[in-house]
């Protein structure tokens, strides 16, 4: 899923971002949600941690009681996060910020005093190739609503019975796909993390937590268990979780 993270504490300003990336999206049918934060605390620092999809952040540098700087850093360098894309909310100079643009792969800056609607809306179209154009990404279409989710991010994809659709779990969502199981495992059979263990479920060999071999049980990291491991697949799958450890 797309995540949009705007971090101002003047609240008109903020309200001011949040519309402009509503009006974008509403040329996009593409899942995407907004979220609000008023300083760079902890619920900003474990929302950043939080494995949610591809996050785009608007952050204000200019905060009362907190660094937007060390915000960026904090994504950066403490949480090791070099794919979301970063834009600079800022009244300063824009020369002060030149040096840090290649040090912190930060996308733009953009005077939020100067009325700049324009230029935010067509940084956010800059961030959208970006997001639409990431390697990796399982991509579907469903109730005329396009997905994205990142390989990483899926636990596993499973047959819905009596039904033409699979249902895709991911670390953060819920979604449908209308494919059959065979084809998406065709799609991911060139990537070693998936592997089909049934004909009615693929899984994410980096999402599981231990296999019971007495049960036939996949416990997943999530603690979700899943009992739909067939006999034709079961050595393969020990063979594949013991030659990742």
């Amino acid at each position: 899923m797309l995540n949009f993270v705007i971090c101002d504490d003047n609240q008109q300003l903020l309200a001011s971002a949040k519309e402009i990336v509503n009006n974008f999206m509403m040329n996009f049918d593409m899942e995407y949600q907004v979220w609000e934060f008023q300083d760079y605390g902890q619920d900003f620092q474990d929302l950043a941690k939080k494995e949610i999809g591809f996050k785009i952040y608007l952050l204000s540098t200019q905060m009362k009681s907190s660094s937007g700087l060390d915000a960026i850093r904090y994504i950066r360098k403490t949480i090791d996060d070099w794919v979301s894309v970063i834009i600079v909310l800022s009244k300063e100079n824009q020369i002060k910020y030149n040096p840090l643009n290649e040090q912190l792969l930060l996308l733009a800056y953009i005077n939020k005093m100067n009325n700049n609607d324009q230029q935010l809306v067509g940084v956010l179209t800059v961030a959208m190739k970006n997001y639409s154009q990431r390697p990796k990404t399982l991509s579907f279409e469903y109730d005329h609503i396009l997905y994205r989710v990142e390989y990483k991010d899926i636990i596993y994809i499973e047959k819905e019975p009596e039904t033409k659709l699979c249902k895709v779990k991911s670390t953060y969502a819920e979604n449908y796909i209308g494919s059959s199981l065979y084809k998406i495992a065709t799609d991911l059979e060139k990537d070693k993390r998936f592997l089909k263990v049934s004909r009615s479920l693929i899984v994410n060999l980096d999402q599981i937590a231990s296999f019971d071999l007495s049960d036939n049980v996949i416990i997943f990291k999530n603690k979700e268990r899943s009992y739909l491991v067939s006999r034709n697949y079961k050595q393969k799958l020990i063979k594949s979780l013991r030659s990742k450890n």
